[in-house]
């Protein structure tokens, strides 16, 4: 790493917390963020939650993280959309992380001509709310997804995510939805634009190679891949890519700063 880095993302699963438990060095890290006052925020895939939500979450588990530092893949979407057709409307299969992030950027919730299609994350995904998604795909609504993640974790083990449900609206029209999670490296570049970081000084934390680090890269920021998550050291050599830094944990990030 050339310089101390002046702006910070971090994911959150497998680099700060793990189930609902906070990770060695966590705490030390965020708090070392607040007092050396370097910009940040904690990144998140799953569309389910508001960053209220998240920020209660974190705290239950000793991190305090303030709701405006946590940017979410609904949060993306949400000002991607926002961007492409100020005041659109959308048909949406998602929950309050998801809808919330749309009505604030100005967005119309409907079922009658959408502009977009956009599926997000739920844990009661509608065989009914998906036919309507098909119908109005082929009727001309353009096709958005929050992130391309198959499966999502649950304490009973690995639950279908917004990727297998995609796969199946895409067989049913024959058309590939936007991505806008990672690995899209959009989200990072609109999480840089909220907290005004520039890619050159920003450096992203992340447990996954093939989400966290190719995005970070393709961003163009430095990257470190933490060994607490998804992704082992044997992992790394698979990859036709690497890691500005491999550590143990989080905990070893803390003097970075």
């Amino acid at each position: 790493m050339a310089s101390t880095p002046q702006c910070w993302l971090t994911d959150m699963d497998g680099v700060l917390v793990r189930e609902e438990h906070a990770l060695p060095g966590a705490a030390e890290f965020l708090q070392r963020l607040v007092d050396r006052e370097r910009p940040f925020l904690v990144l998140t895939n799953n569309s389910i939650f508001t960053p209220r939500d998240l920020a209660a979450r974190l705290m239950r588990a000793g991190l305090s993280v303030p709701e405006e530092s946590i940017w979410t893949s609904a949060l993306a979407t949400a000002t991607f959309l926002g961007d492409q057709l100020p005041g659109g409307s959308a048909y949406v299969i998602g929950e309050a992380g998801l809808t919330t992030a749309l009505h604030e950027a100005g967005y119309t919730l409907t079922d009658v001509a959408p502009d977009f299609v956009v599926l997000g994350e739920t844990r009661t995904y509608s065989f009914e709310a998906i036919t309507k998604a098909v119908r109005l795909i082929l009727g001309g609504a353009r096709f958005i997804a929050t992130n391309p993640d198959v499966t999502g974790p649950s304490a009973e083990g690995p639950l279908p995510a917004t990727g297998s449900v995609a796969a199946m609206i895409t067989k049913a029209t024959g058309r590939e939805p936007y991505f806008v999670g990672k690995p899209n490296p959009m989200m990072f570049r609109s999480a840089m634009n909220r907290i005004e970081a520039h890619s050159e000084n920003t450096v992203m934390v992340g447990d996954r190679m093939d989400t966290d680090i190719v995005a970070g890269i393709e961003a163009g920021l430095e990257t470190i891949l933490v060994l607490t998550g998804s992704t082992t050291v044997d992992d790394v050599a698979r990859y036709p890519f690497r890691p500005g830094r491999v550590l143990d944990s989080i905990a070893d990030a803390v003097e970075l700063i």
